[in-house]
């Protein structure tokens, strides 16, 4: 244990230090001692305990999430915008770029891209802006989407190629049939099984997180399911989200497999292959589809928002205290 006099030397190194904010050399000068004797000071009170950092930055409560989710869920790496209104087209716009930063920090010569349809890749699309070129290849995960054309997978693919400099491939054949015969027989054929072949060996994959409800869920806009079959998923299939039109309940098992037997692209399994998978989706409305999707390990990085952070981790301690 120090000394009294050690300790209150301490103390008065620690303000000049951490308070009025001196160098170690200053602080020397104004006490007459050597720089060592100060850094050794500084060193001796971190590891007696003496020191307690708060960090008080903007947005801290932010950043606080970013870790929890992190540590709950195992993630390699969380961005977690501020929250705004639902109905606002800002959600999108700012989800957009900061999913367009992330991508352009993990990006690598030579990375084989795969991804998604929907508003939150096209947010991203939209809002990339690199600095140069990428020797990279982008391929679509899933078939073609009737509807907005914005939110189909190989308007996306080819758009985000032009805005890197890259190669793009496209997947002629709808995501969605009407069989699981007729499904498999588009993935047997040649120009199609190309194709997944090369999504299936992507490096990164980029991704939304779609819902399951008949109202807002691109699943039930594209495949043209009736509000009984939308029923069906969710209450006696137990469907809480999507990813690339394939639904998983909320412990993140595939589920609903007679509709996901007709999707054309790569299954959960196969997404589970790829070796870094990034998922972009926000607002409260994707707490549940988020959560599920966390818990069936289907995503390593999440660029959401401080709702659907905070609902995410609401879903977690609800079922955290209901475990035995």
């Amino acid at each position: 244990m120090p000394t009294y006099e050690t300790i209150r030397l301490m103390n008065t190194v620690l303000t000049l230090y951490y308070v009025e904010g001196l160098t170690q050399t200053e602080i020397g000068q104004r006490l007459g001692l050597s720089t060592a004797k100060v850094n050794r000071l500084l060193v001796q009170a971190r590891e007696q305990g003496y020191v307690n950092i708060t960090i008080h930055t903007p947005f801290q409560q932010l950043f606080e999430l970013e870790d929890r989710l992190k540590a709950v869920f195992g993630l390699k790496d969380v961005t977690v915008i501020p929250s705004v209104a639902e109905s606002s087209s800002s959600p999108l716009t700012a989800l957009g770029a900061a999913a367009a930063d992330f991508l352009l920090t993990h990006l690598r010569e030579g990375d084989v891209l795969g991804i998604g349809g929907g508003s939150a890749i096209n947010a991203m699309v939209q809002a990339i802006a690199p600095t140069r070129l990428y020797e990279v290849e982008v391929v679509p995960l899933m078939g073609a989407v009737q509807g907005e054309i914005t939110h189909d997978v190989n308007y996306l693919a080819t758009h985000l190629a032009e805005r890197l400099g890259a190669k793009a491939y496209q997947l002629h054949a709808p995501a969605f049939v009407d069989t699981r015969e007729q499904c498999e027989t588009l993935r047997s054929m040649g120009p199609v099984k190309e194709i997944l072949d090369i999504a299936r060996r992507a490096s990164i994959a980029l991704v939304g997180v779609g819902t399951v409800n008949a109202e807002v869920s691109r699943f039930v806009q594209f495949t043209a399911l009736s509000a009984e079959d939308m029923k069906h998923i969710a209450q006696d299939c137990g469907g809480v989200g999507d990813i690339n039109a394939f639904v998983y309940d909320i412990e993140g098992n595939a589920c609903a497999h007679e509709y996901a037997d007709r999707v054309l692209g790569l299954t959960l399994a196969e997404l589970k292959s790829i070796p870094f998978r990034i998922g972009v989706a926000a607002t409260a409305a994707k707490a549940l589809p988020l959560y599920g999707a966390l818990r069936g390990g289907y995503l390593h990085a999440l660029i959401t928002d401080e709702t659907a952070a905070c609902g995410i981790l609401n879903l977690f301690e609800q079922d955290f205290r209901k475990a035995p």
